[in-house]
């Protein structure tokens, strides 16, 4: 059974490209990534913790309007 691990911002982003998130743009002090009209604001940290991904992948969720499950995540 896969547990929750800390993931670095780079692998944040590329698992949400492969979602099918569009590639990041500045945009004041964050950068956005847009999945059709929602937009996501990154955090600019260099790595996320647990809580902090957890925390993120729910706001993803809402907006992209499906679940990502932790297997998913941990297979993207």
């Amino acid at each position: 059974m896969p547990k929750w691990k800390p993931c670095k911002r780079r692998d944040f982003i590329k698992k949400l490209k492969r979602i099918g998130f569009a590639p990041p743009q500045p945009g004041g002090s964050h950068f956005y990534m847009r999945y059709g009209t929602y937009t996501f604001t990154l955090p600019s940290n260099q790595e996320y913790s647990v809580p902090q991904v957890k925390t993120l992948l729910k706001e993803i969720e809402q907006g992209i309007k499906r679940e990502i499950s932790l297997d998913e995540w941990e297979s993207l």
